[in-house]
């Protein structure tokens, strides 16, 4: 049996859970929620990373759904809502391949069914507008995690890729975290400052996660995780989730990154300008420096790092797809996830391992997570805690 059939049939039992997929943002950017125009049923290579049929392909089995919205959205609150409305869309239209789930036993339920357990995460605490009661009603609507920041800072937390403001976690961002255990909500720290990585390990009673973050030892972005945050994950019980985004996994890409915004600033354009001029500056510059390429290895070796950091009860894969606009040779979409489990049984990883990895140690942590709410829960009434009560008073 080569490595791609052993590969395919771990994962006909132990499918891949992915703690983080863009497909809703991709659906309201390109097409403002037309999903007729973006019919997931079928083949949308030529537009997404993500379908129906390449999740079957890719041996899927469980799918957290990012309900992302940008931070300077004028109604973040709202903008969430909206793509959490997206989500229960998708459900409606694909009741045969996409199952709605909100626990660690309703994963169990649809992979029994043969379906893909379908979850939701909310990336950046902005989606709360400083509001607990905000959160709790994300909570209710079956959001399943929150990531505390996106690339800016929130009032109360402190971002991987903005200037230190909150220092790491506020007062009330400890609240915020307090009140995410107490529901149950998984406590995502992609996307934080290492300084509010450390915070919320020590404010949380609850195993955390990292949806989609990769290993900064083994390359040098503030988007991944330190070894010292990695090696408590353990004691805490949490996973980190690797990434596929080339820019956070491959070195010679930050530092190409680094370049291109350079170029682009130096011409006049923000590095995320997309308008037409700013193109043109920046498909020359692409020219005379080729993008450096990321392949399935170079994700492995994060794996590998990770594995050594934190142990093999503690990771698992959140690929970011429909969110990058460049992923690695070999994991080009969402069906490409054989190819990953294929190069670590090449390396030597057993099928007990990959077991954990695709299936088990995602769902053992919800379990947990659920598990520590019901423990608070008897004991903790809802915060009616505001950030003006713990943070602006003790400023």
């Amino acid at each position: 049996m080569t490595s791609q059939e052993a590969a395919r049939e771990l994962l006909a039992e132990f499918p891949v859970v992915d703690g983080h997929n863009d497909l809703p943002w991709a659906l309201r950017e390109q097409v403002r929620y037309d999903l007729d125009a973006r019919d997931i049923a079928a083949d949308q290579s030529a537009h997404l990373h993500t379908d129906i049929p390449r999740l079957r392909a890719g041996g899927v089995g469980a799918q957290y759904w990012s309900v992302y919205v940008r931070t300077d959205s004028p109604d973040p609150v709202a903008a969430t809502l909206e793509q959490i409305d997206c989500v229960r869309q998708l459900l409606t239209r694909h009741p045969e391949d996409l199952r709605p789930a909100l626990s660690a036993a309703d994963m169990e339920a649809a992979r029994g069914e043969g379906r893909i357990a379908s979850l939701m995460g909310a990336e950046g605490g902005h989606s709360i507008a400083n509001s607990l009661g905000t959160l709790r009603g994300l909570y209710g609507l079956g959001v399943r995690y929150m990531t505390l920041t996106h690339n800016d800072n929130v009032d109360w937390a402190d971002s991987a890729t903005d200037e230190p403001k909150a220092g790491a976690l506020t007062a009330f961002g400890r609240e915020v975290v307090r009140e995410m255990n107490r529901l149950g909500m998984l406590v995502d720290l992609s996307h934080v400052a290492a300084t509010t990585m450390r915070d919320a390990l020590d404010a949380s009673s609850a195993p955390v996660i990292f949806s989609h973050s990769s290993a900064r030892a083994v390359c040098d972005h503030p988007r991944n995780v330190p070894d010292d945050v990695l090696e408590r994950l353990p004691a805490n019980g949490g996973m980190a989730m690797v990434t596929f985004v080339p820019k956070f996994v491959l070195q010679a890409a930050v530092d190409w990154t680094a370049e291109a915004d350079e170029n682009m600033r130096a011409h006049g354009f923000h590095h995320l300008d997309t308008t037409a001029e700013a193109m043109k500056v920046h498909r020359a510059f692409e020219e005379r420096h080729p993008r450096p390429v990321a392949t399935v290895s170079t994700v492995a070796d994060h794996l590998d790092h990770m594995r050594e950091a934190a142990g093999i009860d503690h990771l698992g894969i959140g690929g970011d797809y429909d969110g990058t606009a460049f992923t690695p040779d070999g994991l080009a979409d969402v069906s490409g996830y054989p190819n990953l489990l294929a190069e670590l049984l090449d390396r030597g990883w057993s099928k007990a391992d990959l077991a954990k990895l695709t299936w088990k140690n995602a769902v053992r942590v919800l379990d947990a997570a659920e598990d520590v709410a019901r423990g608070l829960q008897a004991t903790r009434s809802p915060s009616n805690a505001t950030i003006e009560s713990l943070d602006v008073s003790a400023g």
